[in-house]
């Protein structure tokens, strides 16, 4: 019989390497697994609670909101405001951030900021979708805090991670000591450690973009494109492309099996589309935790200063070898070779 950790085991067992922390991330991350395990229940009822389709509403991105995009962002920021360890939320689907009130969070040192229901245009076809979370320390420990408390770059994350409602739901993330991974065990409503210290392959034979977009995308990107589809015994090609259309999943395949992930700047998004610090900051840190590569085609996603709550950037990110090869081709190019 195997024995498995569960996730707050591991938190408890690893509370070590935040002496400053005094168990308020432990509790924070078991609140977002508590409240992930309430997501996935929805999320496997969904053909049968009504809870498919348009809510009816559109968030600041300016897209139309899905039924299960509100009950998950209801349900994650109940657990993080009544928690009593966050001050701020950042959510996707809200505007300004979320400030909690004293009463909830007088002593509270950290923010999140979420996106609740990653690839929801999938919900109605039954396809995985996904949560992606970011944990800061804030830098003013008194006081209100503010909006600079944010906006921070993704190498002063102290925690990120996803969660993944597919075949099985898995909750992967890291605090800066590598990642793992945990899968949700029903029988037992416990999420247990599956996945321990995960490695993404320095190469890979995946490419996950959505070609669709190809007229719009720059010289660069096509050129990387073609040299997927090129012959190449030597490195493998050409290049299986796969694109489910929900990043948590591309890249947790990626990460998994070796892979490279674009999502480029286009003529209709020229700053980019998936914003930095709830989309592209956590899954940059985890990618690197594992021995990955995260760019914006010209610097590290963690290294990027984010200029607004919902700021957006282009990112290519998955195996070190695919991404370099990616960023070899960029710089030719602008070297005009």
């Amino acid at each position: 019989m195997n024995t498995f950790l569960t996730l707050g085991q591991f938190i408890v067992e690893n509370q070590k390497d935040f002496p400053y922390a005094k168990g308020e991330l432990s509790r924070l991350l078991a609140d977002i697994g508590i409240a992930a395990k309430i997501v996935h229940k929805k999320v496997n009822k969904a053909g049968l609670v009504a809870i498919f389709g348009d809510a009816g509403s559109i968030n600041i991105q300016g897209e139309g909101q899905k039924k299960l995009d509100v009950f998950a962002d209801e349900q994650f920021i109940q657990a993080l405001t009544s928690g009593g360890e966050c001050c701020v939320v950042a959510s996707e689907e809200h505007e300004e951030a979320i400030y909690i009130p004293a009463k909830n969070a007088s002593q509270a040192k950290y923010i999140v900021c979420i996106d609740p229901l990653d690839g929801s245009s999938n919900i109605d076809v039954n396809v995985s979708v996904g949560t992606i979370f970011s944990i800061y320390r804030r830098q003013v420990q008194e006081g209100v805090a503010r909006l600079a408390d944010i906006l921070q770059t993704g190498d002063q994350q102290v925690a990120a991670g996803y969660i993944i409602y597919g075949s099985s739901t898995m909750l992967v993330y890291t605090t800066g000591n590598g990642v793992n991974g945990f899968t949700l065990d029903p029988s037992i409503g416990e999420f247990c450690l599956s996945h321990p210290k995960m490695q993404i392959p320095t190469t890979g034979t995946i490419y996950s973009i959505n070609e669709g977009n190809y007229s719009k995308f720059p010289e660069a990107v096509k050129k990387y494109i073609k040299y997927c589809q090129e012959v190449d015994e030597a490195t493998n090609r050409p290049y299986a492309a796969r694109y489910i259309g929900s990043m948590v999943a591309d890249v947790h395949r990626n990460l998994i099996q070796g892979g490279i992930f674009l999502y480029p700047s286009t003529l209709s998004y020229p700053q980019g589309k998936l914003r930095l610090l709830y989309e592209c900051n956590p899954l940059a840190w985890i990618m690197e935790q594992a021995g990955g590569r995260a760019t914006d085609g010209k610097q590290r996603i963690l290294s990027l200063k984010p200029s607004s709550l919902h700021a957006r950037t282009p990112i290519f990110l998955g195996s070190k070898d695919m991404v370099a090869q990616f960023e070899k081709i960029a710089q030719q190019l602008e070297d005009g070779e």
